[in-house]
């Protein structure tokens, strides 16, 4: 039976979802805490990687057992076993054919930046000194939009087949106290998302035309884009899948 596994964590202290060699990872903790409570070996698809510093809102892994076990109960245990920064919403039954990476239909991030220095959110957002001009960067947003080669804001030597992905949304929203931009595709190459951040604040800043934009991803080169902002304002908040899936 395959089971989707539902969580969110706080990647502060970890090196992102995937197992590191000597290194603590969100996948091994879950992975231990699993096999544990349903007393065989649990190995997990994550829905995608997260790199060391990145939070995720929502994450979802599947894996397979013969096991039979009560859902809500092992949800119960899994949150009381685990660490305080990781966090399981539940466990529910999918066909056997659905995975958790391949089967998404898409997926959103938002990236958290302060204007002012906030001791509060120093762990979990970007501080930016300089005026910002949210409209300049929405303006430029709108130009990512639909199916285009990223290859620029890839991180550099990714070992992909396609630097395709399908932008559906990308908006820059303030708030009160943050400036928070959300980001939703099919899916997205490594680092992307920092690194489309970090071109917008160039943007907003002043420090490049808007209209870079259009020859920045013609050129396809990494080295051309803004540079890539701190893992720690970075958050997965949703994962989309068919309605289908489940059991």
């Amino acid at each position: 039976m395959r089971y989707f596994v539902h969580f969110s964590y706080l990647g502060t202290h970890y090196h992102g979802w995937q197992k590191q060699p000597n290194a603590s990872s969100v996948q091994e903790k879950l992975e231990h805490s699993l096999s544990m409570l349903l007393a065989v070996p649990v190995e997990l698809m994550g829905a995608g990687r997260t790199d060391a510093g990145v939070h995720a809102k929502k994450m979802v892994a599947h894996f397979d057992t013969e096991i039979d076990f009560d859902p809500l109960i092992i949800t119960d245990r899994l949150n009381a076993f685990l660490p305080e920064d990781i966090s399981i919403d539940q466990i529910v039954a999918v066909t056997q054919d659905t995975h958790a990476r391949f089967t998404a239909t898409s997926r959103t991030y938002e990236y958290i930046v302060v204007n002012r220095k906030d001791p509060f959110q120093h762990h979990g957002a970007h501080y930016v000194f300089h005026p910002i001009d949210i409209h300049a960067m929405n303006t430029a947003a709108q130009m990512l939009l639909g199916e285009k080669d990223f290859e620029c804001f890839s991180k550099s030597n990714s070992d992909v087949h396609t630097y395709i992905c399908d932008i559906s949304h990308a908006k820059w929203v303030a708030t009160k106290d943050q400036l928070v931009f959300t980001i939703t595709a099919n899916r997205f190459l490594r680092n992307m998302v920092r690194a489309v951040v970090g071109t917008l604040l160039e943007i907003g800043t002043g420090k490049r035309p808007v209209t870079d934009i259009p020859a920045l991803l013609a050129s396809k080169s990494r080295s051309k884009a803004g540079p890539s902002v701190p893992a720690k304002g970075l958050y997965l908040t949703q994962i989309n899948y068919p309605e289908n899936i489940y059991v």
